[in-house]
């Protein structure tokens, strides 16, 4: 805090203790003439003196001003003292400081409204420093994953303008350029689509669609690599399940599953696609038989930029399940994980269903989600 605003606060605590006191003399002083009015036929107002009348002044001024200082030093205590204190803690923070805390008044069974004001600001200040270090980490993330395949680029550009390059090492170096190009526009166009996401500048469409087709389309998309792999895919489905959703967003969600899959299955390995109707939701599970996750990495696994297996970070750039919570999240769809180091993962996506019929009819249909099946 600056001298200058140091004095005027004084200034206005000197001001604010005169305040007390005119009122509080003013209010004995009436008080005490209220009381000599009512008593004033037992009283020989002949026989007061100047002195009594001199020391009944002089008695409420010294009232006066222990009730004032009195009055004071609980304000001081009880409120300048700890608003002063946040105000230096909310001046902290103001500079970029996240790592104060300011103590409540009172313990926790005489909490009044201030104490929970501290404790409200205490996890504000707690939420602000944990956006800063994502924002930081977030930023050093992206520069990373941008730069590296700049440099990919550039390096074999340079490698391409060589004039003993052999016709195969330019079809392979061009491959390679290619591959980081493809790469760095989808990480570009994935945090784009979160940014949206989150910000909620992107409201899901919703409409009625056949979800089994949806995850045979899917399934159908990533054939190609799971025969290259020589991995055992299989599914099962109903024959046709309706939901009420953003065809498009929601396909994402189950491109990313099976990609993931895909990326962590060893060649020779199994996945298995399963969609079942339960009562009150339509469950949506992808597992796989690669090499699994241990607890400290499931509990990232949402998180941006995040790759718990660094073996294959070139096959991504850890945005994926973060797009795929947020756009769940948008269609108050849940999702869990269960995963064995060296045994595989399983991700379960749960849409609750809305309004079904006990004939398993067509319900009625909710803002965001709203799902039946047949």
């Amino acid at each position: 805090m600056n001298k200058g605003r140091a004095e005027e606060l004084k200034r206005k605590q000197y001001l604010g203790r005169i305040y007390i006191f005119i009122p509080v003399l003013l209010f004995f002083g009436v008080i005490t003439t209220i009381q000599f009015y009512i008593l004033r036929d037992c009283l020989d107002y002949k026989s007061i003196t100047v002195l009594h009348v001199v020391l009944i002044l002089m008695f409420w001024f010294l009232i006066a001003v222990a009730y004032t200082l009195l009055t004071s030093n609980q304000i001081a205590h009880w409120y300048e003292k700890p608003m002063k204190l946040f105000a230096k803690a909310t001046n902290q923070v103001a500079n970029g400081d996240f790592s104060v805390y300011v103590e409540p008044i009172h313990s926790a069974d005489r909490m009044d409204y201030m104490d929970y004001m501290f404790l409200d600001f205490n996890k504000m200040v707690e939420e602000l420093g944990s956006i800063e270090t994502l924002k930081a980490d977030f930023v050093s993330n992206v520069s990373h994953e941008i730069k590296t395949p700049i440099a990919v680029i550039q390096s074999y550009a340079e490698c391409l303008q060589g004039a003993s390059v052999t016709e195969e090492e330019r079809k392979e170096y061009a491959k390679i350029i290619v591959g980081n190009s493809k790469r760095l526009t989808n990480l570009i166009s994935n945090i784009l689509r979160l940014n949206k996401l989150e910000n909620q500048k992107i409201q899901p469409e919703a409409a009625e669609y056949d979800l089994c087709r949806q995850l045979s389309g899917c399934v159908i998309q990533f054939e190609e690599l799971w025969e290259q792999k020589s991995i055992e895919f299989e599914a099962e489905m109903e024959e046709r399940a309706l939901v009420y959703g953003d065809e498009s967003l929601m396909e994402l969600v189950w491109n990313n599953l099976l990609s993931n899959a895909i990326k962590f299955t060893e060649a020779g390995g199994k996945i298995t696609l399963k969609q079942m109707s339960e009562p009150g939701s339509i469950v949506v599970s992808v597992s796989d038989t690669g090499c699994g996750m241990s607890e400290d990495t499931m509990k990232h696994i949402f998180d941006k930029f995040y790759q718990g297996d660094s073996s294959h970070s070139r096959e991504g750039n850890g945005l994926g399940l973060a797009l795929v919570l947020r756009v769940l999240q948008l269609h108050d769809c849940s999702i869990s994980v269960d995963s064995t180091p060296g045994k595989g993962t399983t991700f379960s996506v749960t849409i609750p269903v809305s309004g079904i019929s006990d004939s398993g009819k067509k319900g009625k249909k909710g803002n965001k989600g709203g799902y039946r099946y047949e």
